[in-house]
């Protein structure tokens, strides 16, 4: 029952994604949830969550440039468990680009970070969905209190490597002025976890949880709603 179900949804997937393409001739980019490269110093739960939460910050940042159609989040996770892949947090070239493609997108983002005890790195490559080719890999590092930024300047190269015009004055000074606390970011991860599980209860709390350490978090603010707890 299951593959049937998924044989349905892919073939829907391969049939309105060119539809959508056309329609909006904007590159696609989509980000798949990044994976732990081995941290140490915060709990099993936040470095799994993270897995989820730094793609979605991610997604939110690239979505901040108009030439960029960015592919929702949601809408991945619910191909990568229909598909059953992912479920170690690793996810090859070649798979990503067949993701890439039933979702319509020009580029696929896959990542790993690790944090050693407060030192974080995050490394990002990008994908083209065409030949399943890795184009580029960038990074960004710094301390794990500057996470925020660190996601920021990660999809600031992004968009440089996948030849997107840079962000204008007014968004990019925008863009700039915000900095989400790791705190929030970290309860917005567990959020994005539990959503993934099915509990929305859990996720609620945590979105919750993150809009009380950051009452401006626009992207928990929207995750409650969806999960109905606001």
């Amino acid at each position: 029952m299951r593959r049937r179900a998924f044989l349905v949804f892919s073939l829907a997937a391969l049939t309105v994604a060119p539809a959508l393409v056309a329609q909006d001739t904007r590159p696609g980019i989509a980000v798949l949830p990044f994976e732990n490269g081995g941290s140490y110093g915060q709990d099993k739960e936040n470095f799994e969550a993270l897995q989820k939460g730094i793609p979605g910050m991610m997604i939110s940042e690239l979505g901040q440039n108009p030439a960029a159609r960015v592919v929702d989040r949601d809408n991945i996770a619910a191909l990568l468990g229909e598909q059953d892949l992912g479920k170690d947090g690793r996810v090859d070239a070649a798979t990503a680009a067949k993701v890439g493609k039933l979702v319509g997108a020009r580029y696929m983002v896959t990542g790993t970070f690790v944090d050693m005890y407060g030192h974080f790195r995050t490394d990002a490559r990008i994908i083209d969905v065409e030949t399943g080719e890795i184009l580029k890999t960038v990074k960004s590092e710094g301390k794990r209190e500057d996470l925020f930024k660190l996601i920021q300047g990660l999809s600031e190269k992004l968009m440089a490597e996948t030849k997107l015009p840079p962000l204008s004055p007014e968004i990019s000074r925008a863009v700039k002025a915000r900095n989400v606390p790791t705190e929030a970011l970290t309860f917005y991860s567990k959020a994005l976890l539990y959503q993934d599980r099915g509990d929305k209860g859990k996720a609620a709390e945590f979105f919750r949880k993150a809009i009380e350490t950051f009452p401006n978090y626009a992207e928990a603010q929207e995750g409650l709603k969806k999960v109905g707890g606001a």
